[in-house]
């Protein structure tokens, strides 16, 4: 399957926490041009104690999208792959279907999981047989508080982009990337660690195969073939965790750069052969995970632009309207804080109160509460701006220090990369060239695989070629990119 030499489009679909969107590649020529044909918002949901993602809602959305990249592409689809958030998954019924709305990743239930967890397997044990930070939200947990909930252990299950890829291929897999986020696989290999499912007493055989990225899973579901675009449209898995996704869209040489994809978080790392594991890497909860072609993202996560939308939230509620852009200039108006919070306080990464939950930490700092008038939000904003500028410097210290990489230059992914006084602090905090990348890298990273995936040069034990995605991206990066998502506003 080589779509570019027979013409024919392909469909990346990018699932996020607060955003979902279809995007679809065709051919001017031998020039690819893309363009987000359908984009619908996406939002944990309240039932009760617990939040929930409405997975139908989600999965109607993706079809949505697809039903109206098929009316355009008279040319046909080649192919179709999904990427999206890590660690939420969906349990499988007798009948294939989900069995119930699956747990969000926020949701508290993992908090008495994680301790008892560590009661069995304690954190330095589990770092040492994955790799993987220990972070409440990884799907270890969430199963095991599944079964401390009473639920079937023996239920199948699948992680929630290849939850979609599986309704639309009806094979259910666990793609390398996104297997690696569950602290479930053995460390710098892509198979599911056994002494972990035994010691914690979860069912081994209810978890997915696990493919590598740029895996073709098959055809499109009959279901989808009365649309002549859909004829012979293969499923692919790509790098099926968003950040491995946009990862692969930097088509950077060399071993002197590092990364930060921006958005609900910030995830700040490097790419890596292999995992990098001393005792300084676990004390300060470095991962190592999954990346296309079989690498490593040696990364740590930090808070990232759900703490200023939670803040835009909270002001709205107040009556306090911002646009992104005039916060920004607002913010690029006032001088540096007097005092930086720390963005990733256990606090912080639970909704809710979120202003009230920074101006305790002004508190124990000596430092006077911020209101919600107009000119303290902007106050606010801009000691959001300055404490993630730092918290990057300081990792990024520590990955030069661990790894013994001289970093020069710092690639910014993600929607995240569009903010310029971000950016521009974080220049200055960390002394790096940065070098900001598309808003949309992910669904550029995501194309790139699936052009990867046709081609015949790839290892199918680590899956597709670093060289060849690099080569995609680059060309995708440096072709005519049509994001302008013209055909819808929402």
């Amino acid at each position: 399957m080589d779509s570019a030499a027979n013409g024919k489009a392909l469909v990346a679909i990018d699932l996020g926490a607060q955003s979902c969107r279809v995007s679809l590649l065709r051919w001017n020529g031998n020039k690819p041009e893309i363009e987000v044909i359908h984009r619908f918002s996406n939002a944990p949901i309240a039932a009760g104690e617990h939040l929930l993602w409405d997975i139908e809602a989600i999965f109607e959305g993706v079809v949505d999208g697809l039903r109206a990249s098929a009316a355009l592409a008279v040319e046909g689809i080649a192919s179709i792959a999904v990427d999206g958030w890590a660690v939420d998954y969906v349990h499988l019924n007798k009948c294939g279907s989900a069995s119930a709305r699956p747990f969000c990743y926020r949701d508290t239930r993992t908090e008495k999981a994680e301790i008892e967890v560590h009661a069995i397997l304690p954190p330095s044990r589990l770092y040492a047989l994955t790799g993987i930070q220990i972070l409440r939200i990884n799907t270890l947990y969430q199963l095991y508080a599944d079964k401390l909930a009473g639920f079937d252990k023996h239920l199948p299950w699948v992680n929630v982009p290849e939850f979609i890829s599986y309704r639309l291929s009806g094979k259910r897999v666990s793609e390398y990337t996104n297997a690696t986020h569950t602290g479930l696989v053995a460390m710098g290999t892509q198979s599911w660690r056994q002494e972990i499912f035994r010691e914690l007493g979860l069912d081994i055989a209810a978890a997915p195969e696990i493919v590598p990225s740029g895996t073709m899973l098959g055809p499109l579901s009959p279901e989808f073939s009365e649309m002549p675009a859909f004829r012979g449209t293969q499923i692919i898995v790509p790098a099926c965790h968003d950040t491995a996704s946009a990862i692969a869209a930097i088509p950077a040489a060399g071993d002197d750069w590092a990364f930060i994809s921006s958005g609900t978080w910030s995830l700040v790392g490097t790419v890596l052969d292999a995992p990098c594991v001393p005792e300084e890497a676990r004390d300060l909860n470095f991962t190592n995970l999954g990346s296309a072609g079989g690498r490593i993202c040696f990364l740590k996560n930090v808070n990232g632009m759900w703490l200023l939308r939670q803040c835009m939230d909270e002001w709205e509620a107040h009556g306090v309207r911002w646009s992104f852009q005039e916060l920004l200039s607002r913010c690029a108006a006032l001088p540096e804080p007097a005092a930086l919070i720390d963005v990733d306080d256990t606090q912080l990464m639970v909704p809710g109160h979120t202003i009230d939950k920074i101006n305790a930490q002004l508190e124990s700092l000596g430092q006077p509460k911020i209101g919600l008038d107009a000119d303290s939000c902007a106050a606010l904003a801009t000691m959001i701006f300055h404490s993630l500028a730092a918290r990057y410097a300081e990792v990024l210290g520590w990955i030069g220090k661990i790894t013994g990489k001289k970093l020069e230059r710092l690639f910014i992914v993600g929607g995240g990369s569009r903010n310029s006084l971000l950016n521009t602090l974080t220049a200055q905090r960390t002394g790096l060239e940065v070098l900001p990348g598309s808003a949309e890298s992910t669904t550029i990273g995501n194309f790139a695989i699936q052009l990867a995936a046709g081609e015949n040069d790839w290892d199918f034990s680590k899956g597709v070629s670093v060289k060849s995605v690099a080569k995609w991206a680059e060309r995708l990066a440096g072709s005519s990119l049509v994001f302008s998502n013209d055909r819808e506003t929402g």
